[in-house]
């Protein structure tokens, strides 16, 4: 069961912290609290999509060379258990959603019916899958906000979908090199993509995400917002970290799980860290509250 709840990919919800650090509340121990809860609520909402997402594709995920070593399709997970954890978990996350308001528990059941509109319809849409995925991100960050009761600047969002179908779109492409001509077989909407199409939308992207979070830093609201027009100094970090990651998916046919890979490259998660703790440092520089 824990297997099957994927903990490796609830690395993915940390984004739901992006509100506390940006909004200025890392410092507030009630507004910490109620980040964790909604970390932990978004946790438990994603092990129910997992959960029902390996259920209604069992049959095909046998036929993967990877995913057929999933619990449920290698019937280590009986349907019936699987089902009756996701209804549990279900309750429990919603019932977290409503202790931290209205806002963040329409976010929840937003986050919730997206996914399962990705399962049932929308990852059978050629492009509409790489978006419905980049969108549950962006309701991540949101909820977040509606958590600490903080507003998410518009940037931030925008940052987060661009960041998001970028790997999307790299792990697209690691599933059509992997399986080759047999991709279709496996997964449908494989077969709309080509590695051409998917590097052009890679490179339309990764440019856009870099453009997207440099205007971010060198804002006038950003540098109001902070008192610091110095947070440019931390571009190179996400120019490294992209990068890093088009030559992990390149020349090392990495990228299938993005959440996997930032543990296992050292070199990616030094990036990633180094680039948090710098932007902590600067937002909350004594010299931002001496204004």
């Amino acid at each position: 069961m824990f297997l099957a709840l994927r903990p490796a990919q609830w690395t993915k919800n940390l984004i739901v912290f992006a509100a506390l650090i940006f909004g200025q509340r890392l410092l507030d121990a009630g507004s910490v609290l109620r980040a964790v809860v909604a970390f932990t609520a978004f946790c438990a909402l994603s092990g129910v999509v997992y959960l029902v997402n390996d259920i209604v594709d069992r049959d095909a995920d046998r036929e993967h060379p990877l995913k057929r070593h999933r619990p449920i399709a290698a019937g280590d997970l009986a349907v019936g258990t699987a089902t009756v954890a996701a209804a549990v978990l279900l309750a429990l996350a919603l019932g977290a959603a409503v202790w931290l308001g209205v806002p963040f528990l329409l976010h929840a059941a937003g986050y919730v019916a997206l996914q399962l509109a990705y399962s049932l319809v929308l990852k059978r849409q050629v492009i509409l899958d790489v978006l419905s995925i980049a969108l549950g991100f962006v309701i991540r960050a949101s909820a977040g906000g509606a958590a600490v009761q903080v507003p998410v600047s518009q940037w931030l969002l925008v940052c987060t979908i661009l960041l998001a179908l970028f790997l999307a779109l790299a792990k697209r492409r690691h599933e059509i090199t992997l399986l080759g001509d047999d991709a279709a077989r496996h997964r449908a909407i494989l077969g709309e993509y080509t590695p051409y199409l998917v590097d052009q939308m890679i490179s339309v992207v990764s440019a856009s995400t870099i453009m997207g979070y440099a205007f971010y830093t060198v804002s006038s609201d950003t540098v109001e917002r902070f008192g610091t027009s110095w947070l440019g100094l931390t571009l190179p970090f996400p120019l490294y970290g992209i990068f890093r990651y088009l030559y992990l998916v390149h020349r090392r046919s990495q990228g299938g799980s993005p959440t996997e890979l930032l543990l296992a490259d050292r070199p990616l998660l030094l990036c990633v860290a180094l680039w948090g703790a710098t932007t902590i440092a600067l937002i909350y520089h004594p010299w931002t509250f001496a204004r």
